[in-house]
């Protein structure tokens, strides 16, 4: 259901939210090596461990909060640092 949905509300569907397009940045990169319905189930996760995909509030984490994340939703470290990265290069 959760692939379904995704697939029927949302895939094809452009984008010209700011927010949007980070957040599809950002799963899409940690997709790479899973597969789109694992990144979905914790898009939630995604969501809050990056402040809603704010590329202002995410360029701005430091190390501490960079590792805090990647400990307390599972996401890979370097998976973090890329979205901080990403996020540093959308505001340039």
């Amino acid at each position: 259901p959760l692939y379904i949905t995704y697939h029927d509300e949302e895939w094809g569907v452009p984008l010209h939210d700011d927010k949007l397009l980070f957040e599809m940045l950002v799963l899409s990169a940690a997709q790479v090596g899973s597969d789109w319905t694992s990144i979905l189930k914790k898009r939630q996760d995604f969501r809050d461990a990056f402040s809603g995909f704010d590329p202002e509030v995410v360029a701005n984490l430091n190390e501490r909060k960079i590792t805090s994340i990647s400990t307390e939703y599972g996401i890979e470290l370097s998976r973090v640092r890329g979205a901080v990265d990403n996020s540093n290069r959308i505001l340039e």
